[in-house]
């Protein structure tokens, strides 16, 4: 009996001192994490109250200045991952922000930073650039320079204040065109980045520069999310949206408004020909189109008794380099949309393009809608749309 008490004593001595052990404090590499955190945090909260010296004290690695025009409602950074060396580490980080008055939903951007330690033990930041494969910002490439329109926010980069203006324009006479064809269940405003460059624009979406030329703007946001309003951005394709006249520039953001209202009802069972179709058709609607002449490379195909078996498929939005392929799906989407709002009536067409986006998965919700809302088959609805290309372009 006392040999056993006098193991049991070794065994809760051991286990004592095993949990003392674990009460000893952060670890090296947790406390490292835990000043680099703090050290972010003063450095969010100086971008935040427009503090030039207490955002030079927690170090270089970015140009204040390129934020200053940047009106910013939220900025915070949150560590993932810290790799130390000696005196020096990298910290990835994950950035939230917001633009006041426009984003409900934060933008979320992976970013890299560079640190070292100074004499005094405390950290500072060397340099911050986007975290591997990540895109950039627009204060990325230069200074922001900034313009409000009645209904907009406009940002740019290597752009003058007039070009700014006229986008903020483009985009003021968009907001009220869409909210007569879709309805008022959206923000009603929207945020346009315009870049110097179509590789600017590019590094803003983290793709090749070729998979945008000849695009002349895409919206970036969050689908499906019913209830709130993501943060939306048009980034403008300066080069591509340079050789549009007056009346294309303004079908394009009407496009691209288009997308930032109906997003909420976008979502995985939206078929692209539906999407992009919609977003057509509201801004040709603005613009008082005829079919042939809004879409002349499906007139030309008809014409030569080339009319579509079906109606485009997502991959055929694809940018592949086939510009009369691309531009021949567009047009399709949207006269699809088009024989629609005819048939039917726009609020059919509004209906059927909630309907759509509803269902949740893309099996059957295309099927399921027509049924619904369009009292017809998809193979009824084919029907119906090669004849009707062949009225209105062959």
């Amino acid at each position: 009996m006392a040999g056993r008490r006098s193991g049991s004593a070794v065994l809760v001595l051991v286990l004592l001192l095993v949990a003392l052990a674990g009460c000893g404090g952060p670890s090296a590499a947790d406390s490292t994490t835990i000043d680099v955190q703090r050290l972010l945090d003063r450095r969010a909260a100086a971008v935040l109250d427009r503090d030039a010296r207490a955002y030079a004290r927690t170090g270089t690695g970015g140009d204040f200045g390129r934020l200053r025009a940047v009106p910013l409602t939220a900025w915070s950074y949150r560590v993932t991952d810290l790799r130390r060396t000696g005196g020096s580490a990298t910290a990835d980080a994950e950035l939230r922000y917001r633009l006041a008055g426009y984003d409900r939903a934060p933008v979320t951007a992976r970013r890299t930073l560079r640190l070292s330690r100074d004499a005094d033990g405390d950290w500072t930041v060397e340099a911050e650039r986007p975290a591997q494969k990540a895109p950039q910002q627009l204060w990325d490439q230069g200074t922001v320079r900034l313009v409000r329109g009645e209904r907009s926010l406009v940002l740019g980069v290597g752009q003058s204040a007039g070009a700014l203006r006229d986008f903020a324009g483009l985009a003021d006479r968009a907001v009220p065109a869409v909210t007569d064809a879709w309805g008022t269940d959206w923000s009603g405003r929207v945020v346009l980045l315009v870049p110097d460059s179509l590789t600017a624009m590019a590094g803003l979406l983290g793709s090749p520069a070729s998979s945008y030329r000849g695009i002349a703007a895409v919206t970036t946001g969050e689908t499906g999310t019913p209830g709130r309003s993501p943060a939306d951005r048009i980034i403008v394709n300066p080069e591509a949206f340079a050789l549009l006249g007056g009346p294309g520039e303004q079908v394009v953001v009407t496009h691209e408004t288009t997308h930032v209202a109906t997003r909420a009802h976008t979502g995985a069972a939206t078929p692209l020909w539906l999407s992009e179709g919609y977003a057509d058709w509201v801004g040709y609607r603005a613009a008082g189109r005829a079919p042939a002449e809004a879409a002349p490379e499906l007139s030309r195909a008809v014409r030569r008794g080339e009319v579509p078996a079906g109606l485009p498929s997502d991959e055929d939005f694809g940018f592949t380099g086939d510009a009369g392929r691309l531009a021949r799906s567009y047009e399709s989407g949207w006269t699809a949309c088009l024989m629609i709002a005819g048939r039917w009536g726009e609020d059919r067409l509004r209906a059927f393009y909630r309907a759509v986006g509803e269902h949740g998965t893309r099996e059957g919700a295309v099927e399921e809608a027509m049924r619904d809302v369009l009292g017809t088959t998809p193979q009824a609805f084919t029907r119906e749309w090669r004849s009707y290309l062949r009225d209105q372009l062959g």
